[in-house]
């Protein structure tokens, strides 16, 4: 159930991630969100992994995604 739990955090930061950036044009507030949800992902597969290890390793190409995300947030942030 924790595990479930924690999944259901990280994709509420993930659905409000959207509407921060690019709906109110706030990047740095977005930046902070997406590193909660970074840690919210890492945690996730952390929780996983000894429940199921391909559910853990499944969500290891979203993690990558996400620091993709958050360095374009950064660079965004700074240069505006």
């Amino acid at each position: 159930k924790a595990a479930i739990a924690i999944f259901a955090v990280q994709l509420f930061l993930n659905a409000i991630w959207t509407p921060l950036f690019f709906g109110l044009n706030m990047p740095w507030i977005a930046f902070a969100e997406i590193v909660v949800l970074w840690i919210a992902i890492l945690v996730t597969i952390i929780n996983f992994y000894p429940i199921s290890h391909a559910a853990a390793y499944l969500l290891v190409p979203y993690v990558l995604w996400v620091t993709f995300a958050s360095i374009l947030n950064a660079t965004i942030a700074i240069l505006n």
